[in-house]
């Protein structure tokens, strides 16, 4: 082999040696190291907090003010003291009214899905608007000119809490039906009156949806007309003396009509009175007719 040869193939070796190091033992030599980006911690944005102003207008008429009727989270009360303002503009409605007997204010109250209602109104909306619609007929604005309405609002956001001014006013004529809108309001309520049953010798309250729809309506209706009144009448079962089942009939009555008054109802319209176990609607014999007697039966009176 000659040496020209031989030099040959000694470069050809190194080379496939080269190759075979290379690839084998730096893989990564060459290479440009690629710095991943730092994961950047999301940082929540804080929801401002919602807030509605005492505000009404119809025509020339019109008040505002940034303050309004404030309300805790899941409660119908309002929290007081209230702005010196509301009074102001509680005085100009009471002028108003005077001179536009044909109208009526609304009061809208709002409410969220994720508060707990424990009234005995449908909503905590409608509940709001009940004791803002109370807090105006002390103030000496006639029921007869405010309707109460409520709103579902599912952007409203508390403040520590409090919702500020969940509740909104608007101006309307009274409804021309509204005489005969009232006397079948009447009708519906005593045709399918409100009754509340209760456990033995025990005189607690838990409303359902369609109980509390009742009361709304009952509430509506002596508001509107003056000389309506409430009746409440408790009955029992046939267990224990009958005096004592006189006794506890009145004391289940009554203590409804603490409950409705504790809703806005005012105590001069609403009457109690006892049945006892004199007026069974079911079976004493059984359980379940037991059960369907011991109830507080609330009707309206024109």
């Amino acid at each position: 082999m000659s040496k020209t040869t031989t030099n040959l193939l000694l470069m050809l070796i190194t080379i496939i040696a080269g190759t075979y190091f290379y690839i084998n033992h730096c893989s990564e030599c060459g290479t440009t190291a690629v710095e991943e980006p730092p994961i950047e911690t999301a940082i929540p944005k804080e929801v401002a907090s919602t807030s509605y102003p005492f505000a009404f207008s119809d025509g020339n008429f019109s008040y505002e003010i940034n303050d309004n009727y404030n309300f805790n989270v899941s409660s119908p009360s309002i929290l007081m003291p209230l702005a010196n303002g509301i009074g102001t503009g509680i005085g100009q409605l009471q002028n108003y009214f005077s001179e536009n007997t044909g109208k009526v204010i609304n009061v809208i109250g709002y409410y969220s899905s994720e508060e707990e209602n424990n009234t005995a109104y449908p909503n905590l909306g409608l509940a709001r608007a009940n004791a803002v619609k109370n807090h105006l007929v002390d103030q000496g604005i006639p029921s007869v000119h405010i309707n109460t309405q409520s709103e579902l609002r599912g952007e409203m956001v508390p403040k520590d809490g409090i919702f500020y001014g969940p509740v909104a006013y608007t101006i309307d004529m009274k409804s021309e039906t509204a005489d005969e809108e009232l006397s079948a309001l009447f009708d519906k309520i005593n045709a399918d009156p409100l009754i509340l049953y209760f456990n033995t010798a025990e005189a607690s309250i838990s409303l359902d949806a369609e109980q509390r729809q009742k009361v709304a309506d009952i509430s509506r209706y002596i508001d509107k007309v003056a000389d309506a009144t409430v009746s409440i009448t408790g009955h029992t079962d046939n267990t224990g003396l009958a005096a004592t089942n006189m006794k506890l009939g009145l004391d289940r009555a009554n203590f409804a009509k603490d409950y409705l008054m504790e809703n806005g109802i005012l105590a001069e319209k609403i009457r109690t009175f006892s049945k006892g176990q004199t007026e069974p609607l079911a079976d004493n014999a059984t359980e379940e007719g037991k059960a369907k007697n011991r109830r507080t039966v609330v009707t309206l009176n024109k």
